[in-house]
């Protein structure tokens, strides 16, 4: 009788081993499932600090602090496309070079990169609006990166020119993406425009 009692006490016993083993596994599983399928966004953009058109004088350019509003809401991590070529020019001559930058099909070098690109599902991408369409410099970025397949979601700052050519633009280079509706913020009021974005961002799920 006794052998009998420790006999079923053991199949007890791993039975409940091996489910308690199972269970765990399939958590994991459906945790590890989670991580692939949320794959994190990022907002690329350019701004030009310095003298702005009806903002003056100005420490942080009008797309940097959108791009702030977007990674605040969002948690969508940030690569900034700088470059050194603009820096300390007036307004007039920054016109005058970026013209001429577009008429040439000049592309300004910028510094740093995104070590994987390709770990980002949803990418913004923002800037100025210079002579319809966006800064040379980002066209740099879009030439070396290839987004074909991503979901984009483009904005601008801009003092009228809205989105202009830049959604356009996108489209073009980008023909397999899933470019999705822009936003279009006047320069001058891009510090009292936070629930613009806020209510842009909803759109997307955000």
């Amino acid at each position: 009788m006794n052998k009998f009692l420790f006999a079923i006490l053991g199949m007890l016993i791993s039975t409940s081993c091996n489910g308690t083993k199972s269970t765990n596994s399939s958590s994991e599983d459906i945790r590890n499932g989670s991580k692939e399928m949320s794959q994190p966004s990022i907002v690329v953009f350019f701004s030009h600090a310095g003298e702005n058109y009806a903002v003056g004088n100005i420490k942080t350019g009008n797309t940097k602090i959108v791009a702030n509003y977007i990674s605040e809401m969002t948690g969508a991590e940030q690569f900034e496309i700088a470059t050194d070529k603009y820096d300390g020019m007036s307004y007039d001559a920054l016109c005058e070079l970026a013209k001429d930058e577009q008429q040439k099909g000049e592309l300004p070098a910028y510094k740093g990169e995104i070590e994987d690109i390709s770990k980002y599902n949803t990418i913004f991408i923002g800037g100025p609006v210079w002579w319809g369409t966006y800064p040379q410099v980002m066209f740099t970025f879009f030439k070396k990166h290839d987004l074909n397949g991503k979901r984009i979601i483009p904005f601008t700052t801009h003092e009228g020119s809205g989105l202009g050519n830049c959604v356009n633009d996108i489209k073009k280079t980008y023909p397999k993406a899933d470019v999705q509706d822009g936003l279009s913020i006047y320069g001058h009021k891009v510090n009292n425009s936070k629930e613009d974005v806020r209510k842009w961002l909803k759109k997307f799920g955000y």
